[in-house]
């Protein structure tokens, strides 16, 4: 009877070491998770919200960005929201930054097949960052948005 394999577990540092090319990949708790391309939709919707912010965002000391910015939610995952806000984001030193661990806005465009994963993996880990206030699940098939928002002493 052969045995499992076991696999050393990817730390998010040398995740954001490889170069992917075109391929899109998240770092799920050591594993890297390939990520299939995004519908045009999915696309104009991200588009929207980035530049409903950026306008909104011109004058603060945060920062909207797309998926390209990635956001490392710990020592092992690195995630990739459709949009994020970031407070550390602003500034010139962060010019060759490559991911940020202090999301405040996290927004996820969902599709049927990453629901599962933005509902449940995701928000877990999302949460767990104290620096998040806001979590947008945007569901373009049925046109809603689920907020999830720290309330209470210490939100």
């Amino acid at each position: 009877m052969l045995s499992p394999v076991e696999y050393p577990l990817l730390s998010a540092e040398d995740f954001l070491d490889i170069n992917f090319g075109d391929r899109k990949a998240e770092l799920d708790n050591g594993v890297i998770r390939m990520m299939a391309g995004g519908t045009a939709r999915h696309v104009l919707v991200q588009g929207n919200i980035l530049v409903a912010l950026a306008s909104r965002l011109r004058d603060s000391d945060c920062t909207p960005f797309t998926s390209i910015m990635a956001a490392q939610t710990h020592a092992y995952s690195v995630r990739y929201p459709d949009v994020t806000i970031y407070r550390s984001g602003s500034g010139r030193e962060h010019d060759d930054a490559r991911a940020f661990d202090d999301p405040v806005v996290i927004f996820e465009v969902m599709s049927a097949g990453t629901s599962r994963t933005n509902l449940v993996v995701k928000l877990e880990e999302y949460t767990a960052l104290e620096s998040v206030d806001t979590i947008v699940f945007v569901d373009i098939a049925r046109e809603r948005l689920r907020v999830i928002q720290r309330t209470g002493v210490g939100a």
